[in-house]
Parts: structure tokens; sequence; C-alpha cells
């Protein structure tokens, strides 16, 4: 399918993985504007991101000396413990070799050349593109990468069923005003209806979503509320380590959530919370993170309360039977960088609703 709107990129994907994999300093080999926003957002997450600059001259006679260059300045700068350098579309079309110039750069710290440019139709590209020269690097394992692949994969599958990719384009839609819905949800928390609370968010988004689990239990701790999260301690080494933070921050606020899979397999997680749903039988459902993982057959009869970042995922979301959906604008960039559990807009409002009809 051809979408007739913005989708995430492939270089983006690289970077976010370089993170992932603990990489201190991640070189893009390009013009200085190539992905500022997200370099910048990253930045404050502690992975330092430069960049060659790369100017119209260099178009033509090649980059390889910037490169070279950038790297040992890394080095000697910022003694990282890893470096990546990312490609860009720039240095794919002039054939730039990268690991030729990490070779003659004389650096000594580990580093990895992402082979990778902007011209995929799936930001997935990027991550495998990572993934790759990381575990010929010995950074993971070889079962670790073919686990990724499969969770991307089924990560892909969802956006392009029940997600933002499903439809060539999908109005943007702020969702419900969340006092209205707020205000349905304590009600039915408070009715002595049973309900299910679930989170199933992608990597460090759980550090916001995390919190409309909480806020539900502040305003109504004595509801027959069954609390599930993805906060299983498996995947790469910043997964591992958000999951465990995010899981002791719930736990020390009064939530011991029963853990139904990782942060990093939302996408693949929506049978298995689907299952966990039909067994408990909830009159109602708060949902956080990727409510689409979960196939509507599993939905159906639940009076869901789902809770997005993606203003294009109102539409879908209405269109599986969700009866409120509500949308966190500007989660991610509020959850980098951070390391404890975040306040979200919903959760305060919840927090302000008492508990009952």
């Amino acid at each position: 399918m051809k979408y007739m709107q913005p989708r995430p990129s492939s270089i983006v994907a690289a970077l976010y993985t370089a993170r992932d994999l603990e990489v201190d300093v991640a070189v893009l080999h390009g013009p200085s504007g190539c992905s500022f926003k997200h370099a910048r957002l990253l930045e404050e997450d502690g992975m330092r991101v430069l960049t060659t600059s790369l100017a119209d001259h260099e178009f033509i006679f090649g980059g390889q000396e910037p490169l070279e260059r950038v790297l040992k300045y890394a080095e000697e700068t910022f003694h990282p413990h890893r470096m990546a350098v990312v490609g860009t579309c720039v240095s794919m079309i002039i054939g730039e070799d990268l690991k030729s110039a990490v070779s003659l750069s004389g650096v000594t710290t580990p580093t990895i050349a992402i082979e990778i440019h902007a011209g995929f139709p799936e930001n997935i590209e990027g991550v495998i593109a990572t993934l790759e020269p990381a575990a010929e690097a010995g950074w993971i394992s070889a079962e670790e990468l073919e686990r990724q692949k499969h969770l991307l994969a089924m990560a892909n599958e969802v956006e392009r069923l029940r997600g933002a990719a499903s439809k060539p384009y999908i109005e943007p839609s702020r969702g419900d005003l969340k006092h209205q819905v707020a205000r349905r949800l304590a009600d039915l928390a408070g009715s002595g209806k049973k309900g299910v609370a679930v989170m199933n968010a992608k990597k460090e988004t759980a550090y916001m979503f995390a919190d409309e689990l909480l806020a539900l239990h502040d305003a109504c701790p004595r509801a027959t509320i069954t609390y599930i999260a993805n906060l299983e301690s498996r995947g790469l080494p910043k997964v591992r380590e958000d999951a465990r933070r995010i899981l002791s921050g719930m736990q020390e606020r009064g939530v011991a959530p029963e853990l139904l899979g990782a942060l990093d397999e939302y996408g693949a997680n929506g049978d298995a919370i689907g299952r966990r749903l039909l067994e408990l039988e909830p009159d109602f459902a708060l949902i956080a993170g990727v409510p689409h993982a979960i196939p509507q057959e599993y939905t159906d009869g639940i009076e869901c309360i789902s809770v997005t970042n993606g203003p294009r995922q109102v539409e879908p979301l209405r269109d599986l039977g969700h009866r409120h959906v509500i949308v966190e604008i500007d989660l991610h960039p509020q959850t980098l960088g951070v390391r404890d559990i975040v306040g979200s807009e919903f959760g305060a409002v919840i927090r302000s609703m008492p508990c009952g009809p």
C-alpha cells in the first residue's frame, strides 16, 4: 500500500535502536539537518548525536574524510563505551563505505556501521540494519537478533491490520474529552463491576502509560480490577532496565501487576492479553499503550477505554469497537531521558474524580 500520510523513518529507527544497544555516540553521516528533531530528543535520553554536516560539494566528491574526523573527535572528546555510524540518504546515494571509514579513522571504541537510508516503506528496516552489525560485533546474540526480527514483523502486522497503517490516509484526532471518559471510568470502577487495567506499551512510552493504571488504583483502590503490564525482563539492554524501573515504581505506589509480555513485545502480545481477558470476563477494560494489538474478537462485549499517543490511532480503535479513546499528546518526548514514571494528563483527571456513580 502507498501511504498518503507521513510514516516513521528508517534512519530514526536506527538511531533509537542504537540507543537501546547502549551506544553512547551516534554519528549521522549526512547533512546537518537530517533527522534533526529526533537527534535532539535522543540527546535528552543520554545518547550524543553528532553529524558530519555534509555540504553540496561533498555530495559529489565524497565525505569519508569528514566522517573519519568526526569519529576521532567523538572518541577523544566523549570517551564512549560504544559508537555507531548511521547512514543517510546522501551517504547511501553517493556510495560511502561506512565500514572502511570506521576502520581508517583509527578509533579503538567498539563501533558499528549502519547502512541505512529513508527510502524504505517500513521503518523496521532501520532496526534490522542496526541489529545485524550489532550481532556481528557480539553486542547481542544470534538468538536475540532472530527474536527481534520476529517481534518487528508482528508489530508491523498489527499496524497494517488494525493500526495507523491500515488505511492510505487517516484523519488525526485528539480523541474523546478526558474529563468525560475519566468520569465514566470512575463510575464503572465504583459500581462494583469487574474491570481490567492493561498496559501494553512500546518501550519507554511505558513511563507514562503506567501512570494511567496507577491513577485508576489511586482513585478507586477498593475496586474489583485486575492490573496487567508488559514488564517482563527481556530485550535489548535499555528495554530491560526500563521495565525494571517501571515495575519497581508501580510496586512502590501500591500496584503489583500481573506480568504479561515484555516492552518490546507489544505487537506480539495481543493474543496473550486477549486470552487473559477471556479468562477474567471483565465488564470494562482500561487499555493503555498499544490497544490495537488485541484482536477485536477478544474485546467484543467489553466496554473498552483505550489510551494511545497516536492521533491517527483514534479512528482505527473506534473501528474495533472501543467505546472511548483517549490521546496523550506529546507523550513520547516526555518519556525520553526519564528514569521514573511520568504523570499523565489523563491520569491527573482520573485522580480528580470521586470513585463511584
